[in-house]
């Protein structure tokens, strides 16, 4: 069994992915939040940062492309190469923002079908003659409006030599609302010539359970927010212990230093450590508490104060 940490833009770059593997573990794949290449030579500065090596050594990381062009994807994928990511790249096909899909990226690729078959079959007759050691995976979803979009969304997949699936069931019109829909991933398992990855709504032991019971056959799983709010999720999965208060609050404070080396002002600070508590809260039985007064901090000082009763009084959930 393999389990795979999703990308979250804003959340789990390089800073991040160090901690949590020094910390916790249990993760057979980081995946980078996607890059997006576009008319420019190269990615540089701030976009291709989170990439470099340097800032990712010892790290099984995979990155992720958003594009519907295949010239732009060929592009990035050289650059990447060149960095030293010569074992796989990912295709976002998934992301439902709304200025992605408006471009018809991400998910909104899903309702241009033909073009996707256009874009697939040349980044693989560039890939087969250039780069054929190279993994092509895919990250997607079930359709834009309606699951039964799906059939002929996996019609395409299988024309084409992926890698993996990742297959996050739901559509771009749900968000992350509603339940996954497992009859979907089930059509996958019967359908798909492409080994297959899920993906959604793993918050919890139980919750991984449940699904790979549903999922027979299927081996590798990708956590997202789960792992966000519960860092231990991948290892308790594997048969580590429940996290604990004291690992937790050590991972708080690897993070919020982390972060404080490299941002110029409080006010980015005590943005970046609120959006971590919008997950984070989830691991204390007072998830609601613990969220409000972390979200009622107005400066660091406010924020500390948040804390320290988070982490004296509060109880990490079973």
């Amino acid at each position: 069994m393999e389990l795979y940490f999703a990308p979250l833009e804003g959340i789990t770059g390089y800073i991040y992915r160090n901690v949590h593997r020094d910390l916790f573990g249990g993760i057979d794949k980081y995946y980078a939040p996607f890059v997006s290449p576009c008319h420019n030579p190269k990615m540089k500065g701030k976009e291709i940062r989170d990439l470099l090596p340097e800032n990712n050594e010892n790290i099984n990381l995979i990155p992720q492309i958003l594009s519907n062009r295949a010239e732009y994807f060929i592009k990035g994928t050289k650059q990447l190469y060149e960095m030293g990511y010569t074992k796989e790249i990912n295709i976002n096909i998934g992301c439902p923002s709304g200025t992605v899909v408006s471009k018809n990226k991400g998910a909104g690729f899903l309702r241009e079908l033909d073009l996707m078959r256009e874009f697939f079959e040349e980044i693989f007759n560039w890939r087969d003659s250039d780069y054929p050691d190279l993994l092509i995976s895919v990250k997607t979803r079930i359709g834009v409006y309606e699951p039964d979009e799906f059939p002929g969304i996996m019609d395409v997949y299988n024309d084409y030599p992926i890698s993996e699936l990742t297959i996050h069931p739901r559509t771009r019109a749900q968000f992350y609302k509603d339940k996954p829909n497992l009859e979907a991933f089930k059509y996958a398992i019967s359908n798909s010539k492409i080994p297959l990855v899920y993906n959604g709504d793993i918050n919890t032991v139980e919750d991984f359970n449940r699904i790979k019971n549903y999922c027979d056959g299927v081996d590798k799983f990708m956590i997202g927010r789960g792992l966000i709010g519960n860092p231990n999720l991948a290892a308790q999965i594997k048969s580590a212990a429940p996290v604990t208060k004291e690992e937790l609050k050590t991972y708080h404070d690897r993070l919020y230093l982390a972060y404080e080396e490299v941002m110029q002002a409080d006010r980015h600070l005590l943005f970046k450590m609120k959006e971590l508590w919008t997950y984070l809260s989830t691991s204390f039985a007072e998830e609601k508490k613990a969220a409000k007064l972390v979200r009622k901090s107005q400066n660091l000082s406010q924020y500390h104060s948040a804390i320290g009763v988070i982490f004296s009084d509060f109880t990490v959930r079973d």
